[in-house]
Formats: structure tokens, sequence, C-alpha cells
């Protein structure tokens, strides 16, 4: 099965998605072939999301989460293990590791919390007022009102 996309005849008939196409490209080579740890995503609201991950014989102190950008980097270190242990087989992967995801515009990273080897990642989306939804209220005046700036106000004040 083919896993790579040329994105290229995309790129000539489009302007202004250059960022999409980077990500898009960027997440194909970012991908990890053995899928470990495994992971879900929830969309718990609209604006709500939780990543999951099973990190199974992992303790919160193995494990540092950075939050830069639009990527969040989850990654896992195993602490040493004792020397006196001899495994006869060992079914539990205890490796390190590295995951990225790739957050959309506006999504902050909330909580992170832990318990019976699974690591919850809270994401919210929060949207700028400015880039919100605003109701604009109609005037029955018959004259058009002048929007200036408050120097101006100032002026005709004074």
């Amino acid at each position: 099965m083919r896993t790579d996309f040329d994105f290229t005849p995309y790129r000539r008939s489009t302007v202004g998605f250059d960022h999409l196409f980077d990500l898009l490209e960027k997440s194909q080579r970012n991908e990890t072939s053995d899928g470990y740890p495994a992971f879900d995503i929830v969309r718990e609201a609209d604006d709500r999301f939780r990543i999951t991950l099973a990190v199974p014989g992992f303790k919160p102190d193995d494990i540092e989460i950075v939050a830069q950008q639009n990527q969040l980097t989850v990654t896992g270190k195993p602490a040493e293990e004792d020397a006196k242990s001899t495994y006869l087989h060992r079914g539990i992967a205890r490796r390190a590791f590295e995951r990225r995801f790739q957050l959309a515009d506006y999504i902050e990273v909330g909580s992170a919390t832990f318990a019976d080897g699974l690591l919850a990642i809270e994401l919210n989306r929060v949207i700028p007022e400015a880039m919100k939804p605003r109701k604009i209220e109609i005037g029955n005046n018959a004259e058009p009102r002048r929007i200036g700036s408050s120097k101006e106000k100032a002026l005709e004040s004074a």
C-alpha cells in the first residue's frame, strides 16, 4: 500500500494554501511506522478534545509534554531498571518514544492526567474575541454616524 502522496499538482493550481500543504507533507514525514505508543483522539464537545496515550510501565516523571506553536510533543524516557530482575518474557514495551501531534489554529493544551497507564491530554479551542461573530446594531437615525478615533472625540468635546 502506498503511503506517500504528491501534493505538487495541487500547489500549482491553488494560491495561499502553502502552509496547509507544508503541514500535510511534514506530517507524512514525521509519521512513525511502529505506531508506538498507541493513542486515541476524542472530540468531547465542539471545542474540546482529548488525546489519550497508552503508556504502560511509565511513571508521570518519565514523560514530558511540550506544546510549542501548533505542535504538541509527548516524549517518554523510561527510568533505569533494577539490574536484579531477570525477565523470562518481556511483553510490555518500555522503550523511549516521541509522539508529535499537529494542532490546528487556536487549539490550546489544557491539562494532562495520568492514571492506570493512560496519559490523557485535554485540548481546548479558544477563539479570540476578534474572530468571533458579533451582532451589529442598526440605528434608526436619518443621519449617518461618523466613527472616529478617541483623539477626534476629545477635540470635539473641548
